[in-house]
């Protein structure tokens, strides 16, 4: 029986925060409401108030859920191509857009108060990466959790402040030296900067 319950619990959380993601694309989270996502996962609102007191609580699940699901995809990568590519992905990623163009100052805790369990997660799975770098000697020697918060401060510096980096459109110069810098530039800077950082 408990198993059963369980997994109604899992599939029932899974429902909502696919209602969740759905609801603050299409309105954002300042005027998304439990209401609206109850009716969009098709259960009613005391089923989600046993799980999240407010929408607050459920954004925040719904951004560890997305971005960890993000930066899973590259876990068992090499440290510096999977940091680079997690960056890659979680600028396109459509809800983190939504957030940053729409409720950035939902970030804002995360960013200079406290660690949310985003951040605890990636950092587990830098410092994984980190680990089996070191055992295959790709990796220098060093306290694998100092390097790996790190590594996350660099990525999300990039992640969050890249877009203020860049230039306006326009053509090279003619001796193709100098000119704009847009996200590949930044991206490639990024590996060059985890690349000496990281390496033996």
């Amino acid at each position: 029986m408990t198993s059963i319950r369980h997994n109604a619990d899992a599939e029932s959380g899974g429902q909502v925060l696919d209602a969740a993601r759905e609801v603050v694309l299409a309105v954002g989270v300042r005027r998304a409401t439990l209401t609206d996502v109850a009716r969009r996962a098709g259960l009613s609102r005391m089923t989600i108030y046993r799980r999240w007191p407010d929408m607050r609580a459920l954004v925040a699940d719904l951004m560890t859920h997305e971005w960890v699901r993000v930066a899973d995809r590259f876990a068992t990568g090499d440290p510096v191509t999977s940091a680079v590519a997690a960056v890659r992905a979680l600028r396109d990623h459509p809800l983190w857009r939504k957030i940053v163009e729409v409720d950035p100052e939902l970030l804002l805790p995360y960013l200079l108060d406290r660690r949310g369990a985003s951040h605890e997660a990636m950092l587990a799975l830098v410092e994984a990466a980190i680990v089996r770098g070191q055992e295959g000697d790709t990796v220098r020697h060093g306290d694998p959790a100092r390097m790996a918060r790190a590594v996350l401060l660099t990525a999300q510096s990039f992640l969050l402040s890249g877009p203020t980096m860049l230039d306006p459109a326009g053509p090279d110069t003619p001796d193709g030296t100098v000119g704009p810098v847009n996200l590949d530039d930044l991206d490639a800077e990024l590996a060059t900067l985890l690349e000496r950082y990281l390496r033996p």
